[in-house]
């Protein structure tokens, strides 16, 4: 089977799927309701790309694809449009886009085409009345940081150097020491956003995703604690009943066995 015959056999799955003889469950989605589930596959998949799960990116592919098909589906019901357009759409996109491409503009490094990427969007009638129009309100608050400080930095706000970074960062954590001291909580949660968005900037110098970083650290916590909990078992003993000098001995068992 080819791939567009494959493609559109998906369309008419989905086209069954929201019939009157179709599923229940789809048929009354809307694109608010899968808002939750197009998050969640996002997730999924990004999670078997950090895994390297070649099957797992494919599958994860698959249900992404999914959505957007289903959110086609809806649109083509309610007359607003079809794949067919949504695809039109990205493709004019990435030819408008990439002038050194498909047009005569020779741009040499990455940070060019980001350069002449704004300006191709304010072709698009965007970024017209501020260079951070457009940021998605609904990001992750790391992830957001990181749009938002690469922005400003494409017309020059930004740091000379990390140095400069650093220096803000220690700044920060004195500020946020000293909020915690005056005992109020309002100027406390100000600083370490003001702390957690320092620390943004020098991921973003070194060219560091700082969601992925967290998550990476994440999972890595939590390997490590299934592992403490495993030891402390062993042990004959309760987490619960164990004071934090021996769960830190058992951390550190667990570190110093990863090296």
């Amino acid at each position: 089977m080819q791939l567009d015959e494959k493609f559109q056999k998906l369309i008419e799955i989905m086209e069954t799927l929201r019939s009157e003889k179709g599923c229940p469950w789809d048929r009354v989605q809307t694109h608010d309701t899968l808002k939750r589930y197009l998050l969640e596959e996002t997730y999924e998949l990004i999670e078997a790309i950090e895994k390297k799960d070649i099957n797992g990116i494919k599958e994860e592919l698959g249900d992404l694809l999914l959505q957007i098909v289903f959110h086609s589906q809806i649109a083509r019901e309610e007359g607003n449009f079809d794949i067919n357009d949504v695809i039109d759409t990205i493709s004019k996109k990435m030819i408008g886009r990439h002038p050194h491409v498909f047009g005569n503009a020779e741009f040499k490094t990455s940070e060019e085409v980001l350069n002449q990427w704004d300006e191709r969007k304010k072709e698009e009638g965007k970024l017209c009345s501020s260079i951070l129009e457009g940021i998605p309100p609904t990001l992750t608050a790391l992830l957001r940081a990181y749009k938002i400080q690469s922005r400003v930095a494409r017309v020059g706000f930004d740091w000379e150097n990390t140095d400069g970074v650093i220096d803000k960062i220690k700044e920060e954590l004195n500020e946020v020491e000293e909020a915690i001291k005056s005992g109020r909580k309002n100027e406390t949660e100000e600083e370490i956003g003001d702390l957690l968005f320092s620390i943004v900037n020098l991921a973003r110098f070194f060219k560091i995703d700082p969601e992925t970083a967290l998550r990476k650290t994440n999972r890595k916590f939590e390997e490590r604690f299934k592992k403490l909990e495993e030891l402390a078992r062993e042990k004959g003993k309760n987490l619960k009943e164990m004071n934090l000098s021996e769960m830190d001995n058992l951390w550190e068992d667990i570190k110093n066995k990863e090296l």
